[in-house]
């Protein structure tokens, strides 16, 4: 037995599904809290902890930001139904004649359009993966389709070193950074800069030069580990809205699949977002109000009317209904981590053993750590970023290179973390347990890439 069907046997016989997985997550987190932070005698330290837990499920500004990440799922789905996206992706899934270069292809893809944004990376690999099985299906060639979805997955391994990363679009905001360390009382304040540009950290030669390497490496990877996998059995049927012939339209119903009218107020869209958000597109900052006012225009225009963009709406949102739920007990988890002190014990003990070379690696292992009870690079940033911040610039470590390792850390274990995976399951009609061995193997070979990386640069 190989490694590969070793780690397969082991997932498919104990991993549990994604909301047991954060029902688990949440319970060990209220027990490591309980015995491990305050005073353990107080006997009113259960109902604090607990309080902790209940304030951060109903976070406003979480909340704010899980209702962000859902528009961003469902107009990227929304996106990816239209016509054209759907010949696109027809064409390039025509072009598969075989399970290697089918590995190559989705992975690939999938690795270049997160770099851009992880919302439309994470549906578009997704469909792709779902097309690719359709067409093994239709056309009788033998894939293993658990190793296709875990390609389609994979770019969640490269977005917060990508345009839409948090962590590195969050410190080049100017005043951010005083911002985050205000009250710490920090002998580091005088010296921390207005802001960290993109250039440092995005789009700096090493980071560029690490996404390269990946988008090279781990397309070779998939492919090796396919001829190591048996062909699957797949029964799909063709996932696509219905772009039906409709009777002719009478009354109001000519509004509703009016060309004309679909066309002006997408339009309007864009014209709006485009002027609202000039100033930070300018600075190549893409946040998230901007890309879901952006693919809203853009999804009203690519649809013909507003009928088809609703039936297009009604199939998307199903794929939001795991994270409607789990995002809550994640912001539970991350109220407890943070408000008891649970994360900043936990970066201050990698903090007590680094120096100015190890800290970035320390960095990048706390962050991987905290990642898998915290899958929210945004929240992560909020309560890790203040203490990365200070060691860096204690150790003489460049504030560049320790935001980097963060966002290096916390991308890397969503390939062990089905949470986002959520989507790409529904549309895929995969389980967590069928794709996460191959993104297992995946991971390890980003971690060495990562840590390589942070080592030399």
């Amino acid at each position: 037995m190989n490694i590969t069907t070793l780690i397969e046997t082991l997932f498919r016989k104990y991993l549990p599904s994604p909301f047991t997985i954060a029902v688990l997550l949440s319970l060990f987190t209220l027990v490591m809290a309980f015995f491990f932070t305050g005073n353990f005698g107080d006997h009113n330290h259960l109902i604090t902890i607990l309080k902790y837990w209940e304030q951060g499920i109903w976070n406003s500004g979480l909340l704010v930001f899980a209702y962000q990440m859902m528009l961003i799922l469902v107009l990227g789905h929304i996106l990816v139904l239209s016509r054209p996206m759907s010949m696109f992706i027809n064409k390039l899934v025509s072009s598969i004649s075989n399970a290697g270069n089918a590995v190559v292809l989705v992975s690939f893809s999938t690795l270049l359009v997160s770099f851009f944004n992880w919302g439309l990376g994470l549906i578009f690999g997704a469909i792709m993966a779902r097309k690719v099985g359709e067409h093994a299906q239709k056309n009788e060639i033998p894939i293993n389709y658990p190793l296709i979805g875990a390609c389609g997955y994979v770019g969640l391994m490269v977005w917060h070193g990508g345009i839409s990363g948090s962590a590195p679009l969050k410190v080049a905001e100017k005043g951010h950074l005083s911002q985050l360390m205000q009250g710490l009382k920090s002998p580091v304040d005088n010296q921390i800069p207005k802001f960290i540009s993109t250039g440092e950290t995005i789009f700096s030669v090493s980071n560029l030069i690490i996404f390269v390497v990946l988008l090279w490496l781990v397309p070779m990877v998939f492919y090796r580990i396919n001829k190591t996998v048996k062909p699957t059995e797949i029964y799909l049927e063709a996932y696509q809205t219905k772009h039906k012939k409709e009777a002719k339209a009478s009354g109001s119903e000519k509004l509703d699949r009016s060309r004309i009218l679909s066309l002006i107020f997408g339009v309007l869209i864009l014209l709006a977002s485009f002027f609202q958000y000039k100033g930070q597109l300018t600075n190549l900052t893409i946040t998230p109000n901007f890309l879901n006012i952006f693919m809203l225009g853009l999804g009203v225009i690519m649809h013909r009317n507003f009928n088809e963009f609703l039936n297009a709406l009604e199939e998307a949102i199903k794929g939001t209904s795991g994270i409607l739920i789990q995002f809550p007990l994640y912001f539970g988890i991350m109220g407890v981590m943070s408000s008891s002190g649970m994360v900043g014990d936990l970066s201050a003990f990698f903090v007590s053993v680094s120096n100015e070379v190890t800290l970035p690696i320390f960095t990048f292992f706390s962050a991987g750590i905290v990642n898998i009870f915290v899958p929210s690079g945004g929240g992560q940033w909020a309560v890790q970023g203040p203490i990365i911040i200070e060691s860096a610039m204690k150790l003489g470590v460049p504030l560049p290179k320790a935001v980097m390792a963060l966002a290096y850390g916390d991308q890397l274990t969503n390939m062990l973390q089905p949470f986002w995976a959520l989507p790409l399951l529904g549309i895929t009609k995969l389980k967590a347990k069928e794709i996460l061995p191959y993104t297992l193997l995946i991971m390890m070979v980003g971690m060495c890439v990562y840590i390589i990386g942070l080592l030399i640069f």
